[in-house]
């Protein structure tokens, strides 16, 4: 008998970095120096969007409900009336005293505030997307969210999210023993769908008694609202410092820091590591992202926009004509 899997919403994040009136109440507050943190190239516009809904509604039709969170701006083309569809406003539910926020850490970590959320929802950036067939126990089963599991190492640089990580990691340690956690999930922490090299990261680092970081794919993430509260009660002098910052900050904590105590906490289903894949854009992997589009090599894929992304128009160009093909018919969520 198949699995009765409870409602599923899906939740992406959404800025138009080309509006003028959000750039204006942005340079009202920016004061932060430019590292890749909250330099313009986290907020320049791939312009596929309209890619990101044509996926869902063809390889995951089966979706209670998608929760689109602005600023305030709307793609022109955006079916705003699909009954799937929920508009957000940032200040329909992020606590007064955080806005405006440009920091998509206050965005991410308040999602659980979202009127009408469904306890079971998967988060994505807007730039991720599904890319071939899915199902709702490809996200969550047992009614637990579906993840890869892998310890592994901190990396830290100016342009990196180590410092982020740290925070994260340092919350993690304070309530979690490791010893303990690996007794109770070891079939989990070494089941083969994380795949060989997961499992020797995992397998290197367990000799450590406390967690040094978690493997994260950068992809979309399957989620409890229940975690989000349990998180607010039990560390809500930490969450409400990184949501009073307007843009990122070295030391605060993100929404992975969720991720990583339903990990920890073993609350969980192993999910193999190739279902979905992150492709931080390079020269050197642009034509094979191109292909894996196509391909549909993964059922999820992450286009990355980095300060290592050069000919920026051209690569753009060459997404939007392979998505173009894997998806060439509009959807009920475009005009």
């Amino acid at each position: 008998m198949a699995e009765t899997v409870k409602p599923i919403d899906f939740v992406i994040i959404w800025v138009d970095g080309n509006d003028s009136e959000w750039r204006a109440e942005k340079d009202k507050y920016d004061d932060a120096p430019k590292t890749h943190a909250n330099s313009e190239v986290r907020f320049r516009d791939w312009d596929n969007l309209r890619y990101w809904f044509r996926g869902v509604e063809k390889f995951a039709p089966w979706v209670n409900k998608v929760h689109f969170v602005t600023w305030g701006h709307l793609p022109p083309w955006l079916n705003t009336q699909n009954p799937k569809l929920n508009i957000v406003n940032h200040r329909d539910y992020i606590p007064e005293q955080y806005l405006p926020t440009f920091s998509s850490h206050t965005i991410e970590l308040n999602l659980h505030r979202i009127k009408g959320l469904a306890e079971n929802f998967v988060y994505f950036n807007d730039d991720m997307f599904i890319t071939a067939p899915t199902k709702p126990t490809d996200f969550f089963k047992h009614d637990k969210p579906c993840d890869t599991f892998a310890l592994d190492c901190l990396y830290f640089n100016e342009d990196s999210a180590g410092f982020f990580n740290g925070a994260n990691v340092t919350i993690i340690n304070k309530h979690f023993v490791k010893k303990a956690v690996l007794k109770k999930d070891f079939r989990k922490w070494f089941d083969t769908k994380n795949g060989f090299k997961n499992i020797m990261r995992t397998f290197l680092l367990t000799p450590w008694w406390y967690f040094q970081g978690f493997y994260y794919q950068h992809t979309p993430s399957s989620f409890k609202k229940s975690t989000f509260n349990t998180l607010w009660e039990q560390e809500a002098d930490v969450l409400n410092t990184t949501c009073s910052h307007k843009f990122r900050r070295t030391g605060d904590v993100n929404q992975w820091l969720m991720k990583y105590w339903q990990l920890a906490s073993g609350e969980f289903t192993v999910r193999r590591d190739s279902f979905a894949y992150c492709y931080h854009v390079k020269d050197e992997n642009y034509t094979q992202l191109l292909r894996d589009i196509t391909s549909q090599k993964h059922c999820m894929l992450c286009i990355n926009d980095t300060s290592e992304t050069n000919d920026f128009e051209e690569k753009k160009e060459g997404v939007k004509k392979a998505f173009e093909k894997l998806l060439p018919d509009k959807s009920s969520f475009e005009l």
